[in-house]
C-alpha cells in the first residue's frame, strides 16, 4: 500500500461503495421476488408450461445477477486500483463512475435486461400458440393437422423474434458506449446487398421456404414426396426440409430446388386396394362382402378413431390375367392410412377363406410333348420293358 495512502481519505470512497452495494442488493432483491411472483402468476394461468416458465425464470434472475457483478467488478477496478497507487490506469474520479453507471450504464442494463424479458415473454406467448389454434376437442385429424402447423410456426416465431430483438438490442448497446452505428447500418445494407447478388440461391431457398410454410405445403410429421423421394417431414427451415424414409435415411433438400411436393397426409388420407378374385366367383356377392368388412371395421372402437368413412367400393375395375380386380378405397385420418389398410388386407384375407372365396395367384400349365415325356411316364415304361423280360 502506497506510504501516502490516508484511510482517512479512502473511508468514504469504502462507504460509497458499501452504501451503493447495499442499494443493489436490495435492488436485487425486490427484482427477484417481482420475478417470482410473475412467474407463479403465468404458471397459474398455464399449467402446460410450468416447467418452461420456471426455467425462464431461473434464467432471468441469473443473467440480472451476472449483469450486476460485471459492473460492480468494472466499477471497483476504476475506483480502488488508483486509490491504491496503480500507474498507468485510467484515473477515473467517483463522480464520473456515478455519473456513467446513472446514465448510460444504467440506460444499457435496462435494454439488455428488457431485450431478454421481451424475447422471453414473446416466446411464452409463442408456446402459447398451439392453445388458441388446436381445438381442446374435435376430430383427430383435425386436432393433428392443426398441432403439426402450430409445432412449424411456433419455431419459425421463436427464431425470427430471437434475431430481431437482440440485433436491435446490440446496436442500442453499441450507441450508449459511443460507438456511431450510422456506419454499421450503412455496411449492413451493402453488405446485403452485396450478400443478396453473391448467394442468390440461398436467397432463393429462404423465400420458397417462407411460402412454403406461410402456405402450410407441408409440415412437421407430414408424409410427403419430395422430388421423387418419399419419406416423414422432421424438420422444415427458411433454407431446407428434411425427410427421413423407411430405412431412416434423412434426405435434406434446399427449398428452392423442390419442383414437385406430394403430400399424403393433408387434412386426410385415403387407403386404395386392388382386389383380385377368381373368374368363376359371382362379383355381386365379393362387392357385398367386402362393404360388410368395411362396415366391421368402422364399428370397431380401436379402428374407428382413425377412419373418417365408409369403405368405398367402385367396382369391377379390370380383367386381369387370372383373376378379376374389384378397386375399393378407404377414408382415415393424416398417415394413418398404411396402419387401417394393413388391417383391412388381414380382414378380407380371413373372412374370404371363411367363405370359400378364391382369391387366385399366378399358376402356369405346362404342356409336354411326345418328344420330352414326362419323367414319371419314363419310369412307367421302364418297368413295363422290364416285366416283358
Amino acid at each position: 500500500m502506497p506510504e501516502h495512502l490516508n484511510w482517512r481519505e479512502l473511508l468514504p470512497t469504502i462507504i460509497a461503495v458499501v452504501v451503493v452495494l447495499g442499494l443493489i442488493a436490495v435492488g436485487l432483491w425486490l427484482a427477484t421476488r417481482a420475478i417470482r411472483r410473475l412467474a407463479q402468476r403465468m404458471e397459474k394461468e398455464d399449467q402446460e408450461h410450468v416447467e418452461e416458465i420456471e426455467r425462464w425464470a431461473n434464467q432471468f434472475v441469473r443473467s440480472i445477477r451476472y449483469s450486476i457483478g460485471v459492473v460492480i467488478l468494472v466499477a471497483a477496478l476504476f475506483i480502488i486500483l488508483p486509490v491504491l497507487g496503480v500507474r498507468d490506469f485510467p484515473q477515473l474520479t467517483w463522480e464520473q463512475i456515478t455519473a456513467w453507471l446513472m446514465g448510460p450504464g444504467m440506460r444499457i442494463l435496462f435494454v439488455l435486461g428488457g431485450a431478454f424479458v421481451f424475447t422471453r415473454i414473446l416466446h411464452l406467448l409463442i408456446a402459447r400458440l398451439p392453445l388458441f389454434v388446436i381445438p381442446r376437442e374435435g376430430p383427430l385429424a383435425q386436432v393433428a393437422e392443426q398441432q403439426k402447423r402450430a409445432t412449424t410456426i411456433t419455431r419459425l416465431l421463436r427464431m425470427l423474434t430471437t434475431v430481431v430483438v437482440m440485433s436491435i438490442a446490440v446496436l442500442i448497446v453499441l450507441r450508449e458506449v459511443g460507438v456511431d452505428i450510422t456506419p454499421i447500418l450503412t455496411g449492413a445494407g451493402i453488405a446485403g446487398l452485396a450478400f443478396g447478388f453473391g448467394a442468390q440461391h440461398l436467397v432463393r431457398d429462404v423465400i420458397s421456404g417462407f411460402f412454403l410454410i406461410v402456405e402450410d405445403q407441408v409440415r412437421v410429421g407430414d408424409v410427403a414426396i419430395i422430388n421423387g423421394t418419399g419419406g416423414l417431414v422432421e424438420a422444415i427451415g427458411l433454407r431446407t426440409i428434411v425427410l427421413r424414409d423407411l430405412a431412416g435415411t434423412v434426405h435434406v433438400f434446399p427449398n428452392g430446388t423442390i419442383t414437385t411436393l406430394a403430400n399424403l397426409t393433408k387434412d386426410y388420407s385415403f387407403y386404395v386396394l386392388d382386389v383380385g378374385v377368381a373368374y368363376k366367383e359371382n362379383v355381386d356377392h365379393v362387392i357385398q362382402v367386402l362393404k360388410e368388412i368395411g362396415e366391421e371395421l368402422v364399428s370397431d372402437p380401436e379402428w374407428k378413431d382413425r377412419i373418417l368413412g365408409p369403405l368405398e367400393v367402385f367396382g369391377v375395375d379390370a380383367f386381369a390375367d387370372s383373376a378379376v380386380v374389384i378397386k375399393a378405397r378407404i377414408k382415415t385420418a393424416p398417415i394413418q392410412q398404411w396402419n387401417v389398410g394393413r388391417e383391412l388386407l388381414r380382414r378380407i384375407k380371413n373372412t374370404f377363406d371363411a367363405k370359400g372365396i378364391e382369391i387366385p395367384y399366378p399358376h402356369v400349365s405346362v404342356y409336354f410333348g411326345e418328344a420330352s415325356k414326362p419323367f414319371a411316364v419314363q419310369v412307367a415304361e421302364q418297368l413295363a420293358r422290364q416285366k416283358t423280360r
